[in-house]
């Protein structure tokens, strides 16, 4: 499941790239989990799965979805629209391991954050200045989308960690209904709001459907299985290696630059999330 799951998440910052000049992104949101939870319920429909049972369960997988779609994939896209680039987003998400793995280490006296781990913080954040601090004010990161990517990176890393810590074990395409259908329920009411206006471009509808298909029902099902098979700090790390597959996507089909600031930030990044990972006080 990694080896195919690495790509198809990278893919979802290129996807966003190709939308967002058509579309506000939360309009472009809305009717994709619209589109996804249709597609989920006609596979259900034909598969007859058994739904999660009792309303603290689907309580506990709606705020994972309103946090791990709705907060993430909301940060992101809006973080695009604003001028970010598709390599640079992902970087900054990437930065959940390091969030994990320290948030695990706080939790109990056996999972005390050592002196490893803050040095792996420390690198981490180093990292992410090499890669912002020249654009900040030039163009691409800004305030305004370097808070967005923020609240992306904040809302994957709680989501991964509520899933993990409350939702039981349930079949994985009702639970991605139910996490889909919440996270339409409060992302469609700020849609009114966006400036500008949907444009069928042919760019907007191939991502639309890569989006439906590929990313939701695929990728999507693929992090909600990895997550309930495995510990939180050992699937958070997978998503290290998306900003190097994005970037290499990125400027291969918008010649963004791979610059070596941001190769030596990637490297410092890498660094601090193998200091985390592999601490023993992290083992969660």
């Amino acid at each position: 499941m990694p080896a195919v799951f690495i790509p198809v998440w990278s893919t979802g910052f290129i996807v966003a790239r190709y939308g967002m000049p058509h579309s506000p992104p939360l309009a472009f949101l809305s009717v994709r989990y619209a589109l996804s939870v249709l597609c989920f319920l006609m596979w259900i429909a034909w598969a007859r799965p058994a739904w999660p049972r009792g309303r603290a369960q689907w309580g506990h997988l709606a705020v994972s979805g309103v946090l791990m779609h709705g907060g993430y994939l909301g940060g992101v896209w809006a973080a695009v629209k604003a001028g970010m680039g598709a390599g640079t987003i992902a970087l900054l998400v990437g930065l959940q391991p390091v969030l994990t793995a320290v948030w695990l280490s706080r939790q109990g006296a056996s999972h005390k954050v050592s002196p490893r781990q803050w040095l792996g913080l420390g690198l981490g954040l180093m990292g992410l200045l090499l890669v912002v601090w020249h654009k900040l004010g030039a163009g691409e990161v800004t305030r305004g989308n370097l808070a967005l990517a923020v609240l992306a990176l904040l809302s994957i890393t709680a989501g991964t960690l509520y899933q993990k810590r409350f939702v039981g074990p349930c079949d994985v395409r009702t639970a991605n209904t139910i996490q889909l259908a919440a996270a339409l329920v409060v992302t469609l009411p700020f849609v009114p709001f966006e400036p500008g206006s949907v444009e069928a471009h042919p760019h907007l509808i191939g991502a639309m459907a890569w989006s439906v298909i590929g990313l939701t029902v695929g990728g999507s099902s693929l992090l909600y299985m990895l997550i309930q098979r495995g510990a939180a700090t050992q699937v958070t790390s997978l998503m290290y290696l998306v900003p190097p597959c994005t970037a290499l996507m990125a400027w291969v089909l918008f010649s963004e630059p791979v610059t070596a600031t941001m190769v030596a930030g990637m490297v410092l990044i890498a660094g601090a999330v193998a200091l985390v990972v592999r601490a023993p006080a992290a083992a969660a």
